[in-house]
């Protein structure tokens, strides 16, 4: 299978909502199992807080930090960012261009350390 990041980009972004009133900026690509595939690219401020499932974000282009909890990741393109289950996250001082694939997977809760 492949999955056109063009194609998939075209769609975003989606409707504000309440808790993205900036407009959502991912939608899913792929769905297999617990497998989920989505492009985010954020734009104005990340509203995201935490998930059931373990996350990667494959960073394609800009780059920002990535807060986990207290903890501070710079990131830029190329790189593989990683967040646990449950934790708390959210991009901050991020580039316009930020694309990033976020990949969930696994049981709720996270896979064990």
């Amino acid at each position: 299978m492949r999955i056109s990041l063009d194609h998939v980009r075209s769609r975003l972004p989606l409707p504000a909502t309440p808790s993205w009133p900036d407009g959502v900026w991912d939608i899913e690509a792929l769905a297999r199992g617990s497998l989920s595939v989505q492009l985010f690219t954020p734009r104005g401020k990340d509203w995201q807080s935490s998930h059931a499932q373990d996350e990667l974000y494959v960073v394609l282009t800009g780059k920002g930090v990535l807060r986990i909890e207290d903890e501070r990741h710079p990131f830029e393109a190329g790189d593989v960012l990683f967040v646990a289950a449950r934790r708390a996250h959210r991009f901050e001082e991020f580039s316009q261009d930020l694309v990033t694939w976020a990949i969930f997977w696994g049981p709720e809760g996270g896979e064990a350390p």
